[in-house]
């Protein structure tokens, strides 16, 4: 790999033993992928944040990380924890587990990383710009904006996106190259009403890693594309896709000779019937995967009013979304009905299966993709009005 003459001086230890370690790690990286040189950055996004996620051996890394020095050079924000930060007591997460969170958070904060502690920075604080490279790390992040933003930056792992974020550099290699962000795929959506999460979760497992370039989708909210790429980012490996006449560069494309499939009604619904596990009262009714945003909290504030739920409901959001929801009497109309906001985690990362539950309803095609194995849960799959509407009165 060329190196400029300020990257060689990361590498040789000029800058300290942590960004020595950090550039070694990205030229390890960029190496085994034939990159020719780095790109500067101008955000990075760390994963690896919930203690359920990374355990003690991570715990100990970041620790030792922060006490090496290691301090972020370009805006670094926080993937979602696996507890309320500050109201994990309220909604009585696990002391042990809160205890070695805080601690995880704590090595973040002195390595200046901000503390956002949520899956949707777009929403939050740090939009980037089309076509600026960036060394992101949660999958629908990514999607997010690679897809909807139009700017450029490969999933990164949680110790690479940390050490993109020290150096300011990430190799070029992957979606940082024009010529890796072709659809390699068409698909033609015939189903005239859907579920944005359901349909991105059946597409990623029939294409796996390839682009998608989405025909037939008349119209689509940033929330819409936001559960679309999360679940094809999880039941694949989708970092990128295109919606004809929807997203950025989609008018760029050429889908002439590529390889298309078909998706209908009928096999939206057979997914349906695949992802649900279970058809008794749900333990916990969870929206937020990825982090809802301010219009969907409204919207679920909206429809409570005069409401009671028979079962919990928690929604998941940033601290930022949940400070406006407080402001504007979004957070008391929901209360008021029976529900929860929680913010810095999710129903994926926090450690549920320790915590009473066993069958949770979600709209997340990402979230019943991950919640049977990872959080050893049984799962219904159902839009956010159809849910409310049954298990509410």
């Amino acid at each position: 790999m060329y190196l400029t003459k300020e990257e060689e001086k990361m590498l040789e230890g000029e800058y300290g033993e942590a960004t020595r370690k950090a550039m070694k790690l990205l030229v390890k990286l960029g190496d085994i992928y034939g990159a020719e040189k780095m790109v500067e950055v101008s955000s990075a996004q760390a994963s690896g944040v919930s203690y359920k996620s990374i355990g003690d051996p991570g715990l100990e890394f970041l620790e030792g990380f922060a006490q090496e020095g290691a301090r972020v050079i370009v805006p670094t924000f926080l993937n979602p924890a696996g507890m309320d930060l500050e109201n994990w007591k309220k909604f009585d997460f696990p002391e042990e587990f809160a205890e070695k969170q805080a601690r995880i958070i704590n090595a973040f904060k002195r390595m200046r990383v901000t503390i956002s502690a949520t899956c949707t920075p777009y929403y939050a604080s740090a939009l980037p710009r089309m076509n600026e490279h960036l060394a992101w790390a949660e999958s629908s992040a990514v999607s997010f904006a690679n897809s909807v933003i139009g700017a450029l930056t490969n999933r990164e792992g949680g110790p690479s996106a940390l050490a993109a974020a020290i150096t300011g550099r990430t190799p070029e290699y992957g979606l940082h190259l024009e010529e890796n962000r072709k659809p390699t795929i068409v698909v033609e959506v015939e189903a005239e009403e859907f579920e944005f999460g359901l349909l991105g979760n059946l597409v990623g497992k029939m294409v796996k890693n390839k682009i998608p370039y989405f025909k037939g989708i008349k119209k689509a909210t940033t929330d819409d594309l936001k559960y679309l790429g999360a679940a094809m980012a999880a039941s694949g490996a989708v970092a990128l896709y295109y919606v004809e006449g929807i997203t950025p560069k989609a008018s760029e494309q050429e889908t002439t000779g590529l390889e298309k499939t078909t998706i209908t009604t009928e096999d939206l619904e057979k997914r349906k019937e695949e992802l649900t596990t279970a058809d008794e009262k749900p333990d916990l009714i969870a929206f937020g995967c990825p982090h809802l945003s301010i219009a969907e909290v409204k919207w679920i504030s909206d429809f409570l009013k005069n409401r009671k739920m028979k079962t919990k409901l928690w929604l998941f959001t940033s601290t930022a979304a949940k400070a406006i929801a407080d402001r504007m009497g979004y957070t008391e109309n929901i209360e008021r009905a029976g529900g929860s906001i929680i913010t810095d985690t999710c129903m994926v990362v926090a450690p549920i299966e320790q915590m009473g539950f066993g069958t949770v309803a979600v709209n997340s095609g990402k979230a019943a993709h991950y919640l049977p194995g990872f959080c050893k849960q049984k799962v219904i799959i159902d839009s956010m009005e159809n849910l409310l509407e049954k298990w509410s009165e």
